[in-house]
């Protein structure tokens, strides 16, 4: 098995558009923070990129990037395409699934999610937090016409969706203020709300009802009722949400939210998280 070696870049240069520059000294980085930057990077841009680029956006040396990616498409963790961009390869997909199944409550929340599926006829998902992004974990999509663009894996900045603000409702307010800061955007509809201070004291709030609504904040007539699942630190590790028409919510907001914060309640106790 190859091993990836500690890179020293102290003689070669970080590429920057232009052919050559004074070498300088850089601090010492492993073979291994190499590669999850890669990975990193791809991830978080959500499209595949060459070595050249790739380099240049984690500041590291070509040369070095080259290698790396090399050793990553050889062991699937990397596919690499005929215009030679890379991209998130298989190996990852499997890993990804083994940590799936290694999660007692995306097992419970997702058998939940399709009794609430069946149980309103709309498309009900899992969601979860990746930094300062909320992420589809899971999802089922509602028998009817109406379809969400969203799918598995969809990451989306916290500020849009009513889940998002659920995710980050528990921690200290000092934290929920810097992610805001950091991390809310304007969302295509302009409608999501982005000041940090009224974010932090409307996720705060939704946390402690136990559900969180939004309107058309991410995309133009599609709405969002959701409710936290809470480990036993009131920690909330996911949402369940039910995603559908704008009309339907401002008709029956209520049914929805008695709905979502029924199943919420109902993988806490299957997890030992709440009483009976």
């Amino acid at each position: 098995m190859t091993t990836v070696p500690s890179i020293d870049a102290e003689a070669e240069t970080v590429p920057t558009g232009e052919e050559t520059k004074t070498p300088r000294r850089r601090t010492r980085v492993s073979g291994i923070d190499r590669a999850l930057q890669i990975l990193d990077h791809l991830h978080q841009t959500e499209t595949p990129g060459t070595a050249y680029a790739i380099a240049k956006a984690i500041g590291a040396p070509l040369s070095t990037t080259y290698a790396i990616i090399d050793d990553l498409v050889e062991r699937n963790m990397l596919t690499q395409k005929a215009d030679n961009t890379v991209w998130l390869g298989p190996r990852l997909y499997h890993y990804g699934l083994a940590y799936a199944h290694s999660l007692d409550f995306l097992s419970a929340a997702t058998h939940q999610m399709h009794e609430v599926c069946r149980a309103v006829d709309e498309t009900v998902q899992v969601c979860g937090r990746d930094g300062d992004h909320m992420v589809v974990l899971a999802m089922a999509d509602g028998p009817g016409h109406f379809r969400v663009t969203s799918e598995v894996g969809t990451r989306v900045p916290l500020n849009w969706t009513a889940s998002g603000r659920l995710l980050v409702g528990h921690l200290p307010e000092n934290e929920r203020l810097e992610l805001f800061r950091e991390g809310a955007r304007t969302s295509p509809t302009k409608r999501a709300e982005t000041d940090p201070a009224v974010l932090a004291r409307l996720s705060r709030g939704a946390l402690e009802d136990r559900l969180s609504v939004q309107i058309s904040e991410t995309d133009f007539l599609v709405s969002c009722v959701a409710s936290p699942i809470c480990d036993r630190n009131g920690e909330c590790r996911a949402t369940i949400s039910i995603v559908l028409p704008e009309h339907k919510v401002v008709e029956d907001q209520e049914r929805y939210a008695n709905v979502v914060r029924e199943a919420s309640e109902k993988v806490e106790r299957v997890l030992g998280w709440r009483g009976p």
